[in-house]
């Protein structure tokens, strides 16, 4: 039976399906590449790993005043304090640290600057107004996603159960910044980086796994409206055989040109196509699905794109 066709603006090579949950697009490559890249795990798993109970505690003397909900703009307030893990090929993962927050120092040489080797997540901390409790959204998978991004680009992977319970320590500091109101977070960055000075391309010796906080309403300057997305085929995020799948700062700096180009027509962010066929991707700051009514039947069908390793999962 024939689908609904989606928006003009969203030009998909779709196929009829009955099942309840079907794959925006499917690639039929004439030669694809069935392999996984693993990074030394008998290596790194002889080091020690993190341990939550090494964690010291350097309060600030100068808190922060807290800035009103309604004028916070997302990622531009940051909380009192950070944390930081250490790692070096020899000694493994170092004592963890929350410290003031506070500048890195990092050498002109240091391999994050010129290859690249940068790794990061998102994740909020909510607050329930009726009882201040504190909620952690899913830390799991953003941990285990870290992992697959680390060792994507030859940076150490680490226990996710051990970080999040310094992510839950952290937290718990920084609560007075998570506001109460509905719609509004603590937005917490993960980010793992290369420090070795080198200029030398190869695996770091070095790395430093840091999480700085930051108090978060709506994304978009629109609120918590729909935003306006523009298909477009110009220019191509990722790609079967890349590294869409993994979140690397060096896979959002290509993207900006493209999203002020979107911007001048009116448009809020990119609506990646992928292909001649110009199958549906993803958008530029979130996934993309599609919930569309089957025609004869009113069947209600959601369509997603497949996790092929070109897309982020949700």
């Amino acid at each position: 039976m024939a689908r609904p066709p989606l928006p003009s603006c969203v030009r998909a090579c779709l196929t009829a399906s009955r099942t309840e949950i079907q794959p925006l697009y499917k690639l039929n490559w004439p030669c694809r590449r069935l392999y996984s890249i693993q990074s030394q795990e008998a290596a790194i798993a002889k080091l020690p790993n993190i341990n939550p109970d090494a964690l010291t505690i350097t309060k600030t003397t100068t808190p922060k005043s807290l800035v009103p909900p309604e004028e916070l703009v997302f990622g531009r307030t940051f909380t009192d304090h950070m944390l930081s893990v250490e790692w070096t090929a020899s000694s493994g993962w170092l004592p963890p640290r929350i410290t003031p927050y506070q500048n890195l120092s990092l050498d002109p040489a240091t391999c994050v600057f010129h290859y690249a080797f940068e790794a990061f997540e998102g994740l909020k901390a909510y607050k329930n107004p009726s009882n201040n409790t504190l909620s952690l959204f899913r830390p799991d998978r953003n941990m285990r996603r870290l992992n697959r991004s680390a060792e994507r680009i030859a940076l150490p992977t680490f226990s996710a159960d051990a970080f999040i319970e310094l992510v839950k320590k952290f937290t718990k500091m920084e609560e007075r910044f998570i506001p109460a109101t509905r719609g509004y977070s603590l937005y917490l960055r993960p980010t793992l980086i290369g420090t070795q000075r080198t200029l030398g391309v190869g695996p770091p010796g070095s790395a430093l796994l840091y999480l700085i906080a930051s108090p978060v309403g709506p994304y978009y300057p629109t609120g918590f409206r729909a935003v306006s997305l523009a298909a477009t085929s110009t220019a191509v995020r990722a790609w079967p055989g890349g590294v869409g799948d993994r979140k690397l700062g060096a896979n959002y700096a290509p993207c900006i040109v493209p999203q002020l180009e979107a911007a001048k027509r009116g448009y809020h962010q990119n609506l990646w196509l992928f292909g001649d066929e110009e199958f549906v991707t993803e958008v530029g700051t979130m996934n993309f699905f599609a919930c569309v009514r089957e025609r004869g039947s009113g069947k209600k069908m959601l369509w997603t794109a497949p996790l092929d390793g070109t897309i982020l999962e949700g």
